[in-house]
């Protein structure tokens, strides 16, 4: 897979940067009388991302499995900013676990808190879960997809990486089942750098995780359904883990 030219790259990274406040600000008035609104802005400029990826750099992007459409909770493989883009996309009220410091990052930071983010400090993560969750329970808040990274930060393709005790303590507090979810857009958009490469991008939702198991159970059987589920979509994709 050879890089794209770095003129396409850096043309592909201007226009869905450059198109980030232009969605925004079109969607303005109504996310801020409605989340919907937010939530429809943040869904629209991640179709444009996936078009502007086709159609400047040669990266096709794929969805699989069956994205979830009620409450739960999503565990993903976490390669580059494209898998973010392409979850986000596929499920209809999806929102982050958020270091509190992205807050200040401009237009992101706001979209972000609007569409139901929630924003922890560090060392505080169990008090945040629990807050949201008796928001939801009160109304006060709406019910969605919460999406964690387990390895808690992003992982390039072949590099092996614990998964996180936040993320089971996170299963166990909601109650909720979980999706696993794999992917392999590290080998096209990589964690860093400008070169993006064109092929395939996929991330595949799995068969979801019940609840009730413990800690230690439900991250090796974690780890057991995403590690080789993202190394086979590699494989296809021709990468030698």
């Amino acid at each position: 897979m050879r890089p794209a030219r770095p003129l396409r790259a850096a043309l592909f990274k201007t226009l869905i940067y450059g198109a980030m406040p232009v969605y925004a600000l079109a969607y303005l008035p109504w996310a801020l009388l409605d989340r919907n609104g937010a939530v429809a802005a943040c869904h629209a400029w991640c179709r444009f991302v996936r078009w502007a990826a086709r159609a400047v750099v040669g990266i096709e992007s794929e969805v699989r499995g069956t994205p979830p459409t009620g409450e739960v909770l999503i565990a993903a493989k976490h390669q580059s900013f494209l898998d973010i883009i392409l979850i986000y996309g596929a499920v209809p009220r999806g929102r982050f676990i958020m270091k509190k410091e992205l807050l200040w990052t401009p237009i992101l930071g706001q979209y972000a808190l609007r569409i139901g983010c929630v924003p922890v400090d560090r060392g505080k993560r169990g008090q945040a879960i629990r807050k949201m969750v008796a928001d939801v329970a009160a109304g006060r808040a709406d019910p969605g997809q919460l999406i964690i990274y387990p390895q808690g930060t992003r992982v390039a393709p072949g590099v092996r990486a614990s998964y996180k005790a936040g993320a089971a303590a996170l299963y166990g507090e909601l109650g909720q089942p979980c999706v696993p979810v794999a992917c392999n857009v590290g080998l096209f958009w990589p964690r860093s750098g400008n070169a993006l490469r064109p092929g395939r991008a996929v991330v595949e939702f799995l068969p979801p995780i019940p609840p009730g198991l413990s800690s230690s159970e439900f991250l090796k059987r974690l780890e057991a359904e995403v590690e080789p589920a993202s190394d086979r979509l590699m494989a296809e994709a021709g990468f030698g883990a």
